[in-house]
């Protein structure tokens, strides 16, 4: 199994990036992603996650209505929208996998992890 984020790099505040994931070894139509970030000296938090079907979606409280997480089966891949961003959103991010089961806001729901792509907001 392999997810490779990318899509990261330095923006200033008030920019937008969009993060990709791209997955291989899962049977991706099958499995819940996500995506979680972390910053220096913190722990890994929860950004957005999104159902097998894009049915459903979740955000953390401190990125509703700027992020917006988004999914294509038919290419394998995981989309992180980053809209009107701030330096407090600077950070590692990594998209995950939970295979065969919803989507949920704890790392520890999730069976794959990518290698994180480096987010940085200037002021």
């Amino acid at each position: 199994v392999q997810l490779q984020a990318s899509g990261g790099g330095l923006v200033e505040a008030g920019g937008s990036l969009r993060l990709s994931c791209g997955a291989s070894g899962l049977t991706f139509s099958s499995d819940s992603m996500g995506w979680f970030r972390q910053a220096p000296g913190k722990e890994r938090e929860f950004v957005a996650a999104i159902s097998y079907s894009a049915g459903r979606t979740y955000y953390a409280d401190a990125v509703l209505g700027r992020f917006t997480i988004s999914r294509d089966n038919a290419k394998n891949t995981v989309y992180l929208q980053m809209n009107s961003l701030t330096p407090e959103d600077t950070a590692v991010y990594y998209c995950a996998a939970a295979q065969g089961k919803g989507p949920g806001t704890s790392p520890l729901q999730y069976d794959y992890w990518g290698q994180g792509t480096q987010v940085t907001v200037s002021s």
